[in-house]
C-alpha cells in the first residue's frame, strides 16, 4: 500500500526520506517506523453530549456530571475543560473508486462545501483519494480554495482500499498531530482491495485518536441503491461508531449542509475528560473506555478505548 503525491511536491518528499519521514514507503503488518510512540500516563477522552430528543448540542455540564470508567473500573477525573475553539486537525478522504464513478460530483460538491463551510482559519486540513491505492492531492493547509482546486480535478477508476486509506493517513500523517483530529470519509464503504482488514484500519484510528464521521454515497435519490448498499454502509456506521464520531446518509446534496454543519458543531462543542489509569500493566493491551452521565435523556459520543502503554 502506498501513499502517493504529486509531482510538484516529489522535492519536498524526498527532502522529507532524507530526514527520516518516509511517505511513500509500504506499509508493514505492524505499527509503522513513522508511528510516534509515547508513553503518557493521563489518558485524555473527547466527549460529546446531545439530547436524544431534540438532536441539540448540551455544552453546559460540569464534572460532577460525568463518571468514566476503564475495564469496568471507575477512575478519578483529573482535568476537565469544555473545548469549544480549539483548532481542528482534518483529514477528508473522497471514494475514486470505480463503484462511485455516478456519485463521483456529489462527493466533490460534498467536500468543497465542508471545505468552505467549516475550515477557518486556526484550522488544517488535507484532502486525499483512494481508490486501487491511496494519493495525497493536498497536504495540510487552512485554505480552501487550495483543497477545491484539487477536489475538481478527481476521476473515478480502479477499486476500493478504503482500509488501507484510513491505516495509511492515520499511520503517516494524523498520529504524529496533536489536539482534536478527525477524518471525513466520502464512500459507499464497499471495500474491495484493501491489504489491511476492518479491525487494523479501526486501530490504527483509535492510536491516532482520530474521530471518524462517514458521509454515505450509497443511499436513496439519484444516488440508487445497489445490491452491496447495506453492507457498505454498515461498515461506515461501524468506523463512526468506534471511533466516536458519526454516520450520514445523505438522499441528496442539499441535504449535506445540514450534516457537515452538524459535524463542525460536534467537533466545536466537546468536553476534554482526562484520567490517570489505575491499571499499572504496561501490556500495550487495549482497554474499553465507558463515560456515563446520570441524565438518560442525553446521547453520549466518545472513542470506545485506547491501547495502553508498553514498556
Amino acid at each position: 500500500m502506498f501513499l502517493r503525491f504529486p509531482r510538484l511536491i516529489l522535492i519536498l518528499a524526498g527532502v522529507l526520506l532524507f530526514a527520516g519521514f518516509s511517505f511513500n514507503a509500504q506499509i508493514p503488518e505492524g505499527v509503522s517506523p513513522q508511528t510516534y510512540s509515547v508513553t503518557v500516563d493521563l489518558v485524555n477522552i473527547l466527549c460529546s453530549v446531545f439530547d436524544k430528543n431534540t438532536r441539540s448540542f448540551v455544552t453546559a455540564l460540569g464534572q460532577d456530571s460525568f463518571s468514566i470508567y476503564e475495564d469496568g473500573q471507575k477512575q478519578e477525573i483529573k482535568n476537565f475543560s469544555r473545548e469549544t475553539d480549539l483548532p481542528l486537525t482534518i483529514a477528508v478522504l473522497i471514494d475514486t473508486s470505480s463503484t462511485v464513478t455516478s456519485k463521483l460530483k456529489f462527493e466533490q460538491e460534498a467536500a468543497s462545501s465542508f471545505f468552505y463551510n467549516v475550515l477557518k482559519e486556526k484550522d488544517r486540513a488535507l484532502l486525499l483519494e483512494f481508490n486501487s491505492s491511496a494519493t495525497l492531492l493536498q497536504d495540510f493547509t487552512n485554505d480552501p480554495n487550495k483543497l477545491a482546486n484539487q477536489i475538481r480535478k478527481l476521476k473515478a477508476s480502479g477499486d476500493t482500499a478504503l482500509f488501507d486509506a484510513i491505516y495509511a493517513i492515520c499511520d503517516q500523517k494524523l498520529i504524529s498531530e496533536t489536539g482534536r483530529k478527525a477524518m471525513i470519509i466520502l464512500s459507499d464503504g464497499e471495500d474491495t482491495s484493501s491489504a489491511m482488514d476492518f479491525r487494523k484500519a479501526v486501530e490504527m484510528a483509535i492510536r491516532a485518536e482520530c474521530i471518524i464521521f462517514s458521509v454515505s454515497v450509497s443511499k436513496g435519490g439519484f444516488f440508487g441503491t445497489g445490491d452491496n448498499t447495506r453492507k457498505g454502509d454498515k461498515t461506515l456506521e461501524n468506523l463512526a461508531r468506534e471511533t466516536g464520531g458519526k454516520v450520514f446518509f445523505p438522499f441528496k446534496v442539499e441535504e449535506l449542509d445540514g450534516a457537515f454543519q452538524q459535524i463542525n458543531q460536534e467537533l466545536r462543542s466537546q468536553y476534554s475528560i482526562g484520567y490517570i489509569s489505575t491499571n499499572l500493566q504496561r501490556d500495550g493491551r487495549f482497554r474499553k473506555i465507558e463515560v456515563k452521565v446520570p441524565d438518560r435523556g442525553l446521547k453520549l459520543n466518545y472513542r470506545k478505548g485506547y491501547y495502553g502503554p508498553v514498556n
